[in-house]
């Protein structure tokens, strides 16, 4: 029986890297097997992965020995990065740039990259049709991964550069679900007007990932996308109201109101919202919803995630 190739997982206690652990896992034979990075051999994701199967590994994404270390011998890479309020966007260039050079140093033979557009492609810093944010950005949880592209390509690493799209989790994670407004009725506000938004179960990334990995080379050198879902604001509090029973009402807002609610981030997030509603015919396109599906067949809808998660949706 020929032995298994090992997927070296950044991020495996997080949302993408913590799906991808789970499908190879789930899946016996294969002919893979997970091997989990995280800074934190101590934590509680990390013990859960080990209890499941995984072999779980220190390694840190910003010290390259460790990441070096962690990666060899694997046949594949799932690289992500991470925003840190703490640390400037540029961080998140520069980390990509190690899992880079750390990849073509160990010899990898399919990374995955976790990325997302870098909007100043569409909207140059000059376009005042959106604030420009930090002096150089202006969606920086997006362009710093768009920016870091090129790393794997310039160190000749064999990539499929994977477009996420948001997730639906953040209605919990995040708080961005419905709220009781003062007249008691629940509303689902976003910046998106009538458009569509690509939207996905974080779990469900990583196993489109295995689905890409599961295809040998078909994907390297190309960029796909994913979501299990393109909603309109519309359509997400129709679904929302059929999960909990209650009306929950739509509320449209314009992009600007959205960065003037204050919270950290609000900038960044108005300007998401915006760049992917006035580019929808493009965002929707990059997100093909049957190639995400032939990727991974249990891909789940918005209305199956809410069926698991509805009762975890703070609503206060």
């Amino acid at each position: 029986m020929p032995e298994k190739r090992i997927i070296a997982v950044v991020g495996a206690t997080g949302a993408q890297g913590g799906g991808l652990v789970r499908a190879i896992l789930n899946d016996p034979t294969g002919g893979f097997v997970p091997r989990a990075i995280t800074r934190d051999l101590n934590s509680a994701s990390a013990k859960e992965l080990a209890r499941l199967g995984a072999l779980v590994v220190q390694g840190d994404v910003d010290d390259e020995q460790s990441l070096k270390t962690a990666f060899e011998g694997a046949y594949g890479a799932y690289c992500v990065t991470f925003l840190r309020p703490h640390l400037p966007p540029a961080n998140e260039t520069a980390t990509a740039r190690n899992m880079a050079r750390v990849a073509k140093a160990t010899g990898i033979e399919h990374a995955i990259w976790s990325t997302l557009e870098d909007t100043r492609q569409w909207i140059p810093l000059s376009d005042n049709r959106m604030p420009t944010l930090m002096g150089h950005y202006k969606v920086p949880h997006f362009d710093s991964k768009g920016e870091a592209n090129h790393w794997f390509t310039d160190f000749g690493v064999p990539t499929t550069f994977l477009l996420t799209s948001f997730y639906w989790d953040n209605l919990v994670n995040f708080r961005m679900g419905p709220k009781k407004g003062p007249d008691g009725k629940l509303t689902f506000t976003l910046p998106m007007d009538d458009k569509k938004l690509p939207g996905i179960a974080a779990e469900d990334i990583g196993k489109c990932a295995y689905g890409i990995f599961k295809r040998a080379t078909e994907f390297i050198g190309k960029t796909t996308g994913v979501a299990g879902g393109h909603l309109t604001g519309t359509q997400m509090a129709a679904s929302l109201t059929a999960a909990l029973g209650q009306e929950v009402r739509y509320n449209s807002i314009t992009p600007e109101q959205y960065r003037a609610f204050g919270f950290p981030g609000a900038e960044d997030l108005g300007n998401m919202f915006q760049f992917k509603r006035d580019f929808e015919e493009y965002y929707c396109g990059a997100r093909n919803l049957d190639s995400a599906r032939a990727l991974n067949p249990s891909l789940q809808t918005f209305e199956a995630w809410l069926e698991q998660n509805k009762n975890r949706i703070p609503l206060d």
